[in-house]
């Protein structure tokens, strides 16, 4: 008896081999990577936050060196990155030397394409909240007001670090974003733009190098905004494009022809949404029109990411990803029309209204 079941426990059971496809797996396997996805989540934000990838940008260092640069136990610093080799994040050159992979120059600070800010937002403020979906599948409400004790924006505004990393991850997203968004979506007859919620003001400067008779403002909260200034050493008002201090559920700034916003409906219920679409609306010109760039959940049983990212939308702040209907009873209560929905080489979508 124990005979004929060992291979049935061994394949049912033990199957799980690095490298190894999903299909190749038996379900308890599959299920079983997919429950501990977080170890290799957390190490990644460890390396990440230690600035690994910056100390190895020169090539490959000792692990010995990696820990008395970082500060770390050196022991415990080469499982970490032992782990990270074992899936692909570094590579594992010599006895106990690492070296980056591709996957790993993108936690590097500097260089395009960069997703330390991200990962590390995502490895804090984004971890410790998600630990709490039960909470919130069970309230309806967002866990992060729990176990922070305060929302998520008003957290940010409060704590520096937090914001720095989140603000400088959105900067890194929307950088690369910008390019899929300019390839998608002509702005031809639009001379003025306002970034609703546009953080450092990464997308509109794309946007206004490739259209130099455009002009336009960021707004974002003052937090945000005093960052910037500090970066342009005051001259945030100058130029073409400007930063504006402000809270966009009591005003934006009036007269645009257009105004984008970026990754910004998404982090609302459809009550707060629609009051900033509102506030858009009774800003914009005439001929005015507004450009959301978010995901588009599909109707049917597609696989895609953004019904993993709605539940991520749940947890920070109440917000949702949304269907095509979802989008369009959305703008329609807020006086808009949708006329279309424009996909993009990223899973966003350029999404247009015009006032009804």
């Amino acid at each position: 008896m124990w005979a004929e079941m060992k291979p049935l426990l061994r394949d049912r059971l033990f199957p799980l081999k690095i490298g190894s496809t999903k299909k190749e797996m038996s379900a308890p396997a599959a299920l079983f990577q997919m429950a501990t996805g977080y170890w290799v989540s957390q190490a990644i934000y460890v390396a990440a936050k230690l600035g690994i990838a910056d100390l190895l940008k020169d090539g490959p260092q000792s692990c010995d060196t990696l820990a008395a640069a970082t500060g770390s136990d050196g022991p415990s610093l080469f499982r970490l990155m032992r782990a990270l080799a074992n899936v692909g994040v570094f590579s594992h050159v010599g006895r106990d030397c690492f070296a980056l992979s591709r996957l790993a120059e993108s936690l590097q600070t500097d260089t395009p394409g960069s997703f330390r800010a991200m990962v590390i937002t995502i490895g804090e403020i984004h971890y410790q909240a998600c630990g709490n979906l039960l909470d919130s599948v069970q309230t309806g409400f967002p866990a992060f007001n729990k176990v922070f004790g305060t929302s998520l924006f008003d957290y940010l505004q409060q704590n520096a670090t937090a914001a720095d990393a989140f603000n400088q991850g959105m900067t890194n997203l929307s950088s690369m974003l910008a390019y899929a968004i300019l390839m998608a979506y002509d702005f031809a007859g639009i001379s003025s733009i306002i970034d609703v919620g546009g953080g450092e003001g990464k997308l509109l400067q794309k946007i206004l190098e490739l259209n130099p008779e455009m002009v336009g403002a960021v707004l974002d909260m003052p937090t945000t905004i005093e960052t910037v200034n500090q970066k342009l050493n005051g001259n945030a008002r100058e130029g073409r494009c400007a930063y504006i201090a402000g809270d966009f559920f009591d005003s934006v700034p009036v007269g645009a022809d257009a105004y984008i916003l970026c990754g910004v409906i998404h982090d609302w219920d459809d009550d707060q949404a629609a009051a900033i679409l509102r506030n858009c609306r009774q800003a914009m010109a005439k001929t005015g029109r507004v450009l959301l760039v978010d995901m588009v959940v599909p109707d049917n049983g597609a696989k895609c990411f953004s019904k993993v990212l709605d539940l991520n939308m749940l947890v920070m702040n109440g917000g949702r990803e949304r269907t095509r209907a979802e989008f369009r009873a959305l703008l329609d209560a807020a006086g808009y029309k949708l006329t279309r929905i424009i996909p993009t080489m990223a899973p966003q979508s350029v999404i247009e209204a015009v006032p009804k």
